[in-house]
């Protein structure tokens, strides 16, 4: 169905980058495990009041976390959690975390601090619907993702892997070419995205 380069490069994007990974102009379908992360969370945003001890160690984490270094990130995020309050920014960057070691449950413990704190939370709302796709919960993540699109409809890595959710899991091509126009338009340089589209609308007799 799809053409893809025999070598790929995907990209295993932390909470701190958007761009997805090609290789020489080489554009790849949507594969289950392709998942976009998103900027917002890095941040203390809730709590100015933060420490500066807390901060560096925030900012220690977050290198640990792009390094790939999950157990020493973990272990620092624990004394972020320790020295910060009513900030979701940590708990949702542990749970990134665990997942990525495969630690689901964990994950899936700090998500829901996360959003003791600020239930609304696009990010961390999105990353728990990654969690519920991964775990094959499809209707749940597709719940999560209708809701985040509602109250923030400008919020592209959810409209991405709403994308990828409809068309990989859920057939359902329709919801999958609209949520990758909105979000093409607003990433117009996601060479990816363009691809999957014109696959779509060649599917869909568009």
């Amino acid at each position: 169905m799809f053409k893809t380069c025999q070598t790929m490069a995907f990209s295993r994007l932390l909470l701190l980058a958007l761009a997805a990974l090609t290789l020489a102009g080489c554009v790849s379908a949507p594969t289950k495990s392709d998942k976009e992360k998103d900027v917002q969370g890095i941040y203390f945003v809730e709590n100015k009041s933060v420490d500066l001890e807390v901060r560096k160690n925030f900012q220690a984490a977050v290198k640990l976390l792009k390094a790939e270094q999950y157990p020493q990130a973990i272990d620092l995020l624990k004394k972020v959690i320790k020295g910060s309050h009513n900030n979701s920014a940590p708990y949702i960057n542990i749970a990134i975390a665990y997942e990525r070691i495969d630690e689901l449950k964990k994950a899936e413990e700090y998500l829901k601090k996360a959003l003791e704190i600020n239930p609304d939370h696009p990010a961390a709302n999105n990353e728990y619907a990654l969690l519920y796709r991964r775990t094959g919960k499809y209707s749940e993540a597709r719940q999560l993702y209708e809701r985040v699109v509602e109250k923030y409809p400008e919020y592209m890595p959810v409209r991405k892997n709403y994308g990828i959710l409809c068309e990989l899991y859920l057939d359902d091509a329709a919801c999958a070419l609209e949520q990758y126009e909105v979000y093409s338009k607003a990433n117009p340089k996601d060479e990816d995205v363009k691809l999957w589209i014109t696959t779509l609308k060649r599917k869909l007799g568009g």
